[in-house]
């Protein structure tokens, strides 16, 4: 053991100068500490209780002369052994428990607790013998376990409530020896393992160790060598240590374990914070060696020459030495700081370390240590085993220390290795990732990618950024590891852009997004599908078209309601891959409306299929995407505002030589368009499935005149209608499309007759035969006087009079015909009003005679009382009844006439309806005569006096 190191670990306390108080005065028998305080048991029977500085506190005559003593560590109770005069001559020896918490009030005679208990330790069972060695266990308060080993080889026990005297007593023999000398017990240890209570007790020449729980106890034997007073203690492992010259021993419950050789006859040994405290005297010079021994470590961690000792206490984190001479020494262990700086100064890293961990120190203080020594084996250019040390100190210390160490290239073993164990930790950030993945790319070790790449935590995800680790395999060309990482993280956006960008390979990551959940493809095909429709559309369209429909997952649940279809991708959201394949856009909309016929997009969807239809070429971007949301109105693009007729355009085309395929396909798609235009609005909805605005534009600007021709029709804008024909110079269908639209019989608008003629009288050319024609409905219908006939048609200096001569003939004959009828019923109007005025005038200047003989009611014989009325009717009073101021006979014929006035003096103040008929009526002039003629419309109408004239 001289091969140990020696330190000064420790450091006297209290200057070096402390010594026993002169308040001691009797020779010093035993010592006790605990509870912040120095016990002292003196051959004067006093006891003395020193405070930390080990100055006096107070003392007590606790027995005739003290022989043990100890201060219990749970209750403040100080427990002694020893003759008491008082109390019997033959048997003096007693035990006795003081209560240190309750000490007599001040002013007393005498400082002194109170004592609680006093036991007599020999009794006829349990015979007188010399008192060798005492300890006290605290069980369970207030119980007390007190073990008394006696020179003979026994052990008496005592254990209960020694206050109320509630005590049971037994005995414990170790093995007989022959030499009567070697039997005495020198030393006594208890060891409580959960509920095992056991008892080392050690003699000269034996170990033995009894278990409490059986009773009767019986004494195992655990060596054949024992040891002497002072030399056993117990360790806080619960290990007995005994020291022998040769050694210092260990026992366990199961026997003897390790030794350690320390040389010398053992004064006193102890256990104090792991430390082994052992006082050897050498045999050759006879000097006392204090020495502390750190066995973990294997090292002497302070050496002290001293004088003879008498007592050895633990107390304050401090070693007490009690010398013979009552002098005494103290000694106290220096902080950690101060001894790793001592280390440090001797270059004894590896020791610094075993000292901060078999002290527990914290983490950061151990890093720290580590970080030193691999400071200095960096210094001495000893790479290897400074990452070793680098390495133990990751999550404390910051690797960006230790990185910069080892950025040479020579280094960059040592970095990998480094920089594998942070991610090991779950310690490294995306730069560190970045690094070691650029260490393993650079060294060209495949393997250790390999391994880093698939390997994962107790979790099974990744110790590493995922996205960093994707970024450095693809810059660096290993793109199998990068998809291996993006594929096992769920990175499907990173996956398929290395398989598609980096690869090429589209066929796979068509694949793999088929296998995908439907939301989590439908983001990736939005974001990839750009590439996807340039290589592979037919197989894009087709994963679209599952995306889209029922085919997918729906069809295996058996959901095929509407509102399954809102949760569905719509095709809109598509829209964008296909900005430069607008074919391939046309065929994914075309099959998606063919397999759904009750989309919720289907208005966005035939929007932009009538914009595929109907473009002379397919370009991007479509007018029904790039206005949506916006407000297309159709007053923006009149008919007639395309500045290039069909005909020019043909011949544009021509000149440019457009190969014919592309003319067919034009027409084809023109022919598509109007099948849509036509199949989305049915006659039973108001509104289109497609933007009407939106299509009259497309319409315009593709001079698609069918189309236009047929949502005009649908809109009812019949003027719009025939203003195409007028733009195409279509007499003939001109002409049709009124005699079609303009029927009022069958909901048509008979003034597009008037429009057509009007055009014909300034179109400026000879066009007698159309003229002729629609004269015919004008004159049919009796739509325009012949006044504006005449006025529209001399407009055209190419029309002669022949074109309308047999019109005005005709209508010449007819307003003969109407003027002679109107005369003829002037007359007869004369005629009835001029006999009414007489009949008015005889009534006010003749009298009327009743002749009348019967009863118009009854028709019996008038007789009296009678009642006659001017209207020549007569009626016996008893048949009118209560009604005898109207004839029953002419009142109700009077009373219509005066309901119709009253309904025509109702209606004169309903200008709308006047203006309406007004408006409706072929000849407006024909109802305001009218009103003149049944007094609606008076000439007086500002006062009463007019409206009764």
């Amino acid at each position: 053991m001289y091969q140990w190191r020696k330190f000064e670990f420790f450091e006297e306390k209290l200057a070096g100068k402390c010594a026993i108080p002169e308040e001691v005065t009797g020779k010093i028998e035993c010592c006790s500490s605990g509870r912040g305080k120095v016990v002292i048991g003196c051959d004067d029977g006093t006891v003395s209780f020193l405070d930390r500085s080990l100055h006096f506190s107070y003392g007590f005559q606790a027995h005739s002369s003290v022989l043990f003593l100890q201060q219990l560590k749970q209750r403040n109770f100080l427990v002694t052994i020893g003759d008491d005069e008082q109390i019997s001559a033959q048997q003096s020896r007693c035990l006795k428990v003081f209560d240190l918490d309750r000490i007599q009030p001040e002013g007393s005679s005498s400082t002194s607790p109170d004592c609680i208990g006093i036991l007599r330790i020999f009794t006829n069972q349990f015979p007188e013998a010399k008192i060798t060695s005492f300890l006290v266990l605290e069980e369970a308060p207030p119980i007390l376990l007190i073990a008394i080993g006696l020179d003979n080889g026994c052990i008496y026990c005592i254990k209960g409530d020694i206050a109320r005297e509630r005590i049971t007593r037994f005995k414990l023999q170790v093995n007989n020896v022959s030499d009567k000398s070697q039997c005495s017990i020198t030393g006594l240890g208890f060891r409580v393992d959960g509920q095992a209570l056991q008892l080392f007790a050690v003699t000269p020449s034996s170990v033995s160790l009894f278990i409490l729980q059986n009773q009767p106890s019986r004494g195992q034997t655990l060596d054949q060598i024992g040891g002497n007073v002072n030399s056993v203690a117990m360790s806080d492992r619960g290990e007995l240590i005994i020291g022998r010259p040769e050694a210092v021993y260990f026992y366990e419950v199961d026997g003897r374990g390790p030794c350690w050789a320390f040389e010398g006859e053992k004064k006193f040994l102890g256990w104090f914070r792991g430390y082994l405290l052992c006082i050897i005297e050498d045999q050759r010079s006879g000097n006392h060696t204090f020495n502390i021994y750190d066995l973990k470590n294997h090292l002497i961690a302070h050496s002290l020459v001293v004088k003879e000792v008498s007592h050895m206490l633990c107390e304050w984190g401090s070693i007490i030495l009690i010398m013979a001479d009552k002098s005494a020494l103290c000694i106290g262990e220096k902080d950690m700081e101060s001894k790793l700086d001592m280390l440090f100064k001797k270059n004894l890293y590896t020791v610094a370390i075993n000292l901060v961990q078999s002290q527990q120190a914290d983490a950061a203080a151990t890093a720290e240590v580590l970080r030193k020594y691999g400071d200095h084996l960096y210094s001495k250019q000893d790479y290897d085993e400074a990452m070793a040390q680098y390495i133990h100190t990751i999550g404390h210390l910051e690797p960006s220390y230790v990185i910069q160490k080892f950025l040479d290239a020579q280094r960059i073993y040592n970095l990998t290795n480094y920089l594998e164990k942070l991610h090991e930790k779950g310690l490294a950030s995306k730069d560190h990732t970045t690094l070691l993945l650029n260490c393993y790319t650079k060294l060209k070790d495949v393997d250790k990618l390999n391994v880093f790449i698939k390997s994962e935590d107790g979790l099974g995800e990744h110790k590493f950024d995922v996205e960093t680790a994707i970024r450095v395999c693809r810059a660096t060309n290993y793109h199998e590891h990068a998809m291996y990482v993006a594929k096992k993280a769920g990175k499907h956006e990173w996956y398929l852009k290395i398989l598609l960008e980096d690869l090429g390979r589209y066929e796979e990551a068509l694949q793999y997004i088929s296998s995908l959940e439907p939301s989590q493809a439908g983001v990736t095909v939005k974001e990839y599908g750009k590439i996807l429709i340039e290589h592979k559309p037919v197989e894009t369209i087709e994963i679209l078209m599952k995306l889209c429909t029922e085919d997918g997952e729906s069809a295996q649940r058996g959901r095929t309601n509407g509102a399954y279809l809102t949760m569905l991708p719509s095709p809109v959201d598509f829209l964008n891959i296909f900005i430069h394949h607008l074919q391939s856009l046309m065929v994914f909309l075309e099959k998606y409306t063919n397999k759904v016929k009750d989309s919720p997009a289907q208005v966005e969807i035939h929007n932009t299929l009538l914009e595929l239809y109907l473009s002379n070429d397919l370009n991007f971007p479509l007018m029904s995407q790039a206005s949506n949301g916006g407000d297309i109105s159709v007053r923006a693009i009149r008919p007639g505002a395309a500045t290039m007729s069909k005909a020019e355009s043909n011949g544009k085309f021509v000149a440019d030589g457009k190969d014919l395929t592309q003319e067919m396909d034009r027409m084809e798609r023109q022919e598509k368009g109007l099948r849509l235009l036509k199949s989305a609005w049915p006659s039973e909805l108001e509104h289109p499935l497609y933007d009407v605005d939106l299509a009259i534009i497309l319409c315009e600007m593709n001079e698609f005149k069918e189309g236009l021709l047929y949502i005009y029709e649908k809109m009812k804008l019949y003027k719009e209608v025939i203003s195409c024909y007028m733009q195409a110079h279509d007499h003939e269908g001109l002409i049709a499309c009124c005699k079609r639209l303009g029927d009022s019989g069958k909901g048509g608008d008979p003034t597009l007759w008037a429009d057509l003629l009007k055009y014909f009288g300034e179109l400026g050319e000879d066009c007698s035969k159309e003229v002729k024609e629609v004269l015919t409905y004008i004159e049919r219908d009796d739509i325009l006087p012949p006044i504006i006939v005449l006025q529209t048609l001399s407009r055209n200096p190419c029309l002669t009079l022949s074109v309308i001569k047999d019109y005005i003939a005709r209508k010449l004959e007819q307003e003969s015909k109407l003027i002679e009828e109107d005369r003829r019923a002037i007359e007869k109007y004369q005629e009835a009003t001029l006999t009414m005025r007489k009949e008015i005038q005889d009534l006010r200047t003749n009298a009327r005679i009743f002749q009348l003989s019967k009863c118009t009611a009854c028709t019996f014989t008038l007789d009296l009382p009678a009642v006659h009325f001017m209207c020549i009717h007569s009626f016996h009073q008893r048949c009118l009844g209560d009604n005898e101021k109207e004839c029953p006979v002419c009142a109700p014929e009077y009373r219509s006439v005066l309901e119709m006035k009253t309904s025509l003096e109702q209606n004169s103040k309903d200008q709308d309806r006047f203006f309406q008929q007004v408006k409706n009526s072929k000849d407006g002039f024909s109802v305001i005569a009218e009103y003149f003629g049944k007094g609606v419309i008076s000439k007086t109408s500002n006062g009463p006096t007019g409206a009764s004239s």
